[in-house]
């Protein structure tokens, strides 16, 4: 009972050290002592500790494996020393993988309790007690080779000469066998880069570049960078990668893609024509041109050469005078149903503009002509252009020059009213002059 008893103390010390994987390494020996005890109340026998006990096993799959044991021990039987003597064929299932591992064996073999249980002293002989076992073992893990094991079994062996016994074991065990394809230490089960060579600290993949950062997770594997940026470089510091920054010798900000911007116009310098003048991305980063310093740039101004106001486009203000016309009935001539003969009734809306034009000899003005859905639509497009062309012909015939009139024409396309009814239709067809266009003066 002692030793057993010195068997539970190293069996729970042996828990606290436990580590590893037991499918990792498939094959394993082991080598250890054994305590054999006799069960059977007819005879007086002691307790035998001995060694060796050997034992080879291999890794199957599921938590199964099989092997092979022997042991040799010495105890008292009837104050009668006899040798021990063990050889069998076992099973085993691992009821967890990790650090800590239970398991369950059965087996069957051979068992000899001293010389006068054989006929001419060999073992196996044919008087060699066969023996049926089941028992329970831990295996604890120091490392992903190295581990300790106990076990304790029940053997049955109801021949002459033997008797049914007890066989407690504790060892340790050397694991191998696991496949590493790279060679690099890491055996491919925890190699996450088991095809490259690579470091234990990082699971078996390289570090290239050497800045602490595995190849697999740096975006920058042959340069040395840092945690921060993935595992790049940032030569300037700004906090954008060198592999994303388009001016990496010069400090930006990443809304500029890692450039700066000098003077702030939200072009980039290097993007940028005119860097240490705030312009218009649409004329890279430069200001427009101003030819009259109206505040207008040219590429709007209607009247680049003359300074005006930003409502007027650039050009002067348009007579209140003109702008009060455009925006009165006087500004709107009715036709006849399919027609553009310019009413009586026009006359006078007609020396009304004449009246303002010739007193603003600079204005010009566009006349706009229009049609009901009356007819189809291309009727009713040339219509609306005879339309106009007939307003502007009277006006010329007024006195008005030429190249102060503009027509458009657009049919059926801008009514103004329900053409479902007579007044609509009526007052579809129409000439007018747009108040929305610029005026232009100085033209």
């Amino acid at each position: 009972m002692k030793n057993l008893t010195y068997l539970i103390i190293a069996v729970f010390m042996a828990t606290i050290v436990s580590n590893a994987q037991t499918s990792e390494n498939p094959w394993a020996v082991s080598v250890g002592a054994n305590i054999v005890g006799v069960q059977d109340d007819a005879v007086d026998s002691d307790t035998g500790l001995g060694v060796p006990h050997l034992s080879l096993s291999r890794y199957i799959a599921g938590g199964f494996s099989i092997g092979a044991q022997f042991a040799k021990n010495s105890f008292d039987i009837n104050s009668i020393s006899r040798d021990y003597l063990s050889i069998d064929g076992i099973a085993k299932y691992n009821i967890t993988e990790g650090k800590y591992v239970p398991y369950l064996f059965a087996g069957y073999g051979l068992s000899k309790f001293g010389t006068d249980s054989s006929k001419d002293g060999n073992f196996p002989s044919t008087e060699a007690a066969r023996t049926i076992l089941g028992g329970v073992g831990f295996n604890f893990y120091l490392s992903d080779n190295w581990a300790l094991n106990a076990s304790t079994s029940y053997r049955s062996a109801n021949e002459a000469r033997a008797y049914n016994h007890l066989q407690h074991v504790i060892g340790v065990s050397f694991n191998f066998g696991a496949q590493d394809s790279d060679k690099d230490g890491v055996s491919d089960k925890k190699d996450v880069c088991p095809e490259i060579p690579g470091l234990k600290e990082f699971e078996g993949c390289p570090d290239t570049d050497g800045d602490g950062i595995p190849d697999n997770k740096d975006a920058c594997p042959e340069e040395a960078g840092s945690a921060e940026m993935n595992g790049c470089p940032d030569s300037d510091g700004d906090g954008v990668a060198d592999s994303e920054d388009a001016c990496p010798d010069k400090a930006g900000s990443a809304e500029m893609n890692g450039c700066p911007d000098s003077d702030g116009d939200g072009v980039a310098d290097n993007l940028d024509k005119c860097p240490e003048q705030v312009g218009d991305a649409a004329n890279n980063g430069c200001p427009w041109d101003d030819s009259d310093g109206d505040g207008v740039p040219d590429k709007d101004d209607v009247c680049p050469d003359e300074a005006g106001e930003a409502a007027n486009s650039g050009c002067p203000a348009v007579p209140q005078k003109l702008i009060d016309f455009l925006q009165g009935d006087n500004s709107k001539i009715l036709f006849k149903a399919d027609s553009y003969v310019i009413p009586n009734d026009a006359t006078s809306k007609l020396n009304s503009l004449k009246a303002v034009l010739e007193e603003y000899p600079d204005a010009s003005i566009i006349i706009e002509g229009h049609a009901s859905e009356d007819g189809s639509f291309e009727y009713n497009q040339k219509l609306s252009e005879k339309r106009a062309n007939s307003v502007k012909d009277a006006l010329i015939a007024a006195g008005i020059e030429a190249n102060r009139l503009e027509t458009k024409a657009y049919g059926e396309t801008k009514p103004v009213a329900d053409n479902n009814t007579k007044g609509g239709r009526a007052a579809n067809r129409r000439v007018v002059f747009d108040r929305r266009v610029v005026i232009k003066i100085g033209e």
